[in-house]
C-alpha cells in the first residue's frame, strides 16, 4: 500500500488550511510572525504529535521538529508578502475546488501537505522538519540554520509551491541584491550649479554601466540568461538643488555561481565617470543557485514513484526566483523543490490553490521520504540516488 494520506483526509487538510491563512503572518511584522509560529506548531503538535523546538532569531521565530539522525530534512516557511489587513479584501474561500486567500499558496498549502505527509509515514525516524519565518525576506535570519541542518543531510525536499500546472522546480537561479550609492556635492541648482557634482548625472551613467554587465558575462562564458536590473532609484532632495547622493537597487539573476561570481566581480570594478564623484557599493550574493545537477537524480525518482502512485507525468522546469532550496543545494544537499501546492497567483490577487490536489503531493512527499529513508545507513540517499529502488 502507498505510504501518503488518504484522499477521505482532504477535509482536514482544508481545516488547517483554513486555520494557517486565517492567521496573517507579514515577513516584516515580527509580532504576527510570532503569533502565525505559535498557530503553526500548535498545527504540527497535532498532526505529528511531536513538540517542536522554537528559535528566535533577529526578532524572527523559526520552527524544528527532528526525528532522530537527520537523513531527509522537509523544508518551508510560514511568513508571506501580504500586509496585515490583506484578509479583508481577499478573504479566505473555497469554492468549486479552489481555495484563496493571502498565502494560500505560498506557501500555507504547502505546510499542511508536509505535516500530513510526515504523520502518514510508518516512521519519522530520520525525518528534520524545519519552517522557517523569514525566506520572504531573503532568509536573513535562518539561512544559517537551513544550511547546517541541510549539510547533516542526504536530501532535501521543499515544500515551496509548484510551478505551472504542478511541475517540480529543478533548477533555480541564484541572486544576487546590490545597492550602488552614488555621492557628489549640493548646490543651488540656479544661482551656483557649477559648483555642486551632479549624483544624479552619475547615477545615470552607472545605471547604463550596470545594465551591460548581464551582455558582458553571457558574451564571456557558457552561462545561460543572466539578468542585471536596476529597479528602484531616487536622487536629491529638492527640484533646486544639485543632488548630492543617488542611488539604485540592482536585482541579479543568474544560472551558476561561475556568473554569479562573475557579475560579483564586475559590479564591484565599477568607477566614477563624473568628476568628483565617489561610488559605494552595498550588497553581493544573497542565494546561490540551485544548479539541475542538485536535484537530478532525486527527480529521477520522484518520476518513479509517481509512476507508482497513478501520478503524473511529472515535469520538471528552471525558474528564476529564489527559495530556501538554493541554500540547501549550495551545501552539497540534493535537493528538489516545487513540491508543494498545486495552483498558482503567487504574490498577487488572483492566489490560489487546487484543493484536489493536496492529499496527492502529500502522498508523493511521503513516499519520496520513505524511499530516502530506507535507502541505507547514515544521513547519505545511497542507492536512491543512482536510480535504483530501495531494498
Amino acid at each position: 500500500m502507498p505510504v501518503g494520506p488518504p484522499d477521505e483526509s482532504l477535509a482536514d487538510m482544508l481545516a488547517d488550511l483554513e486555520e494557517l491563512v486565517l492567521c496573517e503572518s507579514y515577513s516584516a511584522d515580527h509580532e504576527a510572525v510570532a503569533s502565525s509560529a505559535r498557530v503553526v506548531a500548535a498545527q504540527g503538535r497535532r498532526v505529528l504529535q511531536a513538540e517542536p523546538e522554537t528559535a528566535v532569531i533577529g526578532g524572527v521565530t523559526h520552527l524544528r521538529w527532528s526525528f532522530g539522525t537527520p537523513k531527509v530534512l522537509l523544508l518551508g516557511h510560514h511568513d508571506t508578502v501580504w500586509p496585515i489587513g490583506s484578509l479583508r479584501d481577499h478573504p479566505w474561500s473555497v469554492v468549486d475546488g479552489v481555495a484563496r486567500g493571502p498565502g494560500v499558496f505560498d506557501m500555507k498549502a504547502g505546510l499542511v501537505q508536509l505535516f500530513h505527509a510526515v504523520a502518514s509515514l510508518p516512521s519519522p525516524d530520520g525525518i528534520t522538519v524545519l519552517v522557517v519565518g523569514d525566506e520572504e525576506l531573503g532568509s536573513p535570519t535562518s539561512r544559517p540554520l537551513i544550511e547546517s541542518i541541510a549539510s547533516e543531510c542526504g536530501a532535501a525536499f521543499v515544500l515551496e509551491a509548484s510551478a505551472d500546472g504542478g511541475a517540480l522546480k529543478v533548477a533555480r537561479k541564484g541572486v544576487s541584491r546590490y545597492e550602488l550609492v552614488v555621492y557628489g556635492k549640493a548646490a543651488h541648482a540656479g544661482l551656483e550649479p557649477e559648483l555642486g557634482i551632479n549624483a544624479g548625472v552619475e547615477l545615470a551613467h552607472q545605471i547604463l554601466a550596470v545594465n551591460d554587465i548581464a551582455r558582458q558575462v553571457e558574451s564571456s562564458s557558457q552561462a545561460g540568461v543572466v539578468s542585471v536590473t536596476p529597479t528602484l532609484m531616487s536622487a536629491g532632495t529638492s527640484t533646486n538643488t544639485v543632488p548630492a547622493v543617488g542611488r539604485v537597487a540592482i536585482d541579479v539573476r543568474v544560472p551558476d555561481v561561475a556568473a554569479q561570481e562573475r557579475v560579483d566581480e564586475l559590479m564591484r570594478g565599477l568607477t566614477p565617470r563624473t568628476p568628483g564623484t565617489r561610488l559605494e557599493l552595498r550588497g553581493g550574493p544573497n542565494r546561490p543557485p540551485l544548479e539541475a545537477s542538485a536535484s537530478a537524480a532525486l527527480f529521477e525518482v520522484a518520476t518513479r514513484i509517481a509512476g507508482g502512485l497513478g501520478i503524473g507525468p511529472l515535469r520538471g522546469v528552471s525558474v528564476g526566483g529564489g527559495s530556501d532550496g538554493n541554500f540547501t543545494a549550495g551545501v552539497g544537499c540534493p535537493t528538489l523543490d516545487g513540491l508543494g501546492a498545486v495552483g498558482g497567483g503567487a504574490h498577487a490577487a488572483e492566489e490560489h490553490v487546487v484543493v484536489a490536489e493536496m492529499p496527492v503531493r502529500a502522498r508523493l512527499v511521503a513516499a519520496l521520504a520513505a524511499e530516502v529513508l530506507s535507502s541505507g545507513p547514515g544521513g547519505g540517499p545511497g542507492s536512491v540516488l543512482n536510480g535504483e529502488p530501495a531494498r
